[in-house]
């Protein structure tokens, strides 16, 4: 009995350990196989990589973000010509951010990264780029490729109502007796916004005194002019001082366009900013904005392109 129980436990013990053997060699196998496996999916990576000659974020495997900081006023028209350009230029896409002006030049004199700067008025260009001189950049700002600089588009500055309007106002003259008579309420940009320092000149220009207004609670104010357009519409105002190509955008009736006498001529200039990652996209979608096909998309609301 006990010979035979030590040959079985030896039995027992040899089978364990040819089994304890194999499991080993088979969990061995294993291992460096896919060890292997790891090592040569590695090796082809690494192949790849250097095959694009810049890893895997190039502008064909990514999107590149070309950032466009633009006036409130260009929203339609640059939004239709970005998706224009995206299709051309595979790789790249255009981020738009809309305000008023005189809000992007305060967000790019603080560092906020773009590429690119569309303004409504040369003021606030000028405040960003030390080529423009003291006068018109007193604290000297350094942020605008000087050499991309262009006057881009011209726009009008006009006195619009709601199309549903009943008033009886057929031009500026009318609207300055209204004004002084304080028969109007009358929607405007904020002195801060070009649309707004362009109504200030015409009110220059007829001898109104903006205290006076706002003692007599004439004037309702829009951080931006998609905001006027919005109070016309709406009829918050009997009526606004606004661009011509918000008021066609927002379906507006325009009553009278302000001369250039009263207003000053209205000019878009755009440009490269000096933080610009991408510059060479940037130069060639500044290109693009004058092409056939942007100048069309400007002029189908009342834009003029003027080109350099």
């Amino acid at each position: 009995m006990n010979i035979r129980k030590i040959n079985g436990n030896r039995i027992i013990n040899s089978v364990f350990r040819i089994g304890k053997t194999n499991l080993f060699r088979r969990f061995t196998e294993e291992f460096v196989f896919y060890l292997s496996l790891a090592f040569s999916l590695a090796v082809l990576s690494g192949c790849d990589e250097a095959n694009t000659g810049a890893g895997v974020r190039t502008a064909e495997q990514e999107n590149e973000r070309l950032v466009v900081f633009a006036a409130a006023s260009l929203t339609e028209t640059l939004s239709e010509i970005g998706k224009s350009y995206e299709k051309t230029h595979p790789g790249v896409k255009v981020v738009f951010n809309f305000d008023s002006s005189g809000t992007l030049k305060t967000q790019i004199a603080e560092g906020a990264v773009s590429d690119i700067f569309i303004s409504a008025a040369s003021r606030q260009m000028d405040q960003l780029d030390i080529s423009a001189g003291e006068a018109k950049n007193p604290k000297k700002l350094d942020y605008v490729l000087s050499e991309s600089r262009i006057n881009l588009l011209e726009n009008r500055v006009v006195l619009a109502v709601s199309k549903s309007s009943g008033t009886d106002l057929k031009s500026f003259d009318e609207l300055a007796a209204a004004l002084k008579e304080h028969r109007v309420f009358l929607a405007v940009g904020n002195s801060d916004v070009p649309v707004g320092q362009y109504t200030l000149r015409i009110f220059d220009y007829y001898g109104i005194d903006t205290d006076e207004l706002f003692a007599h609670k004439s004037l309702t104010l829009g951080s931006s002019v998609k905001e006027v357009t919005a109070q016309i519409r709406e009829g918050v105002a009997d009526a606004g001082i606004v661009y011509a190509t918000d008021a066609y955008s927002a379906d507006l009736r325009i009553i009278d366009a302000a001369s250039v006498e009263m207003a000053g001529q209205v000019i878009y200039p755009a440009a490269v900013l000096k933080n610009s990652k991408h510059r060479r996209h940037a130069e060639e979608f500044l290109g693009y904005l004058k092409n056939d096909e942007s100048k069309r998309i400007f002029e189908s609301v009342g834009f003029t392109v003027v080109g350099r």
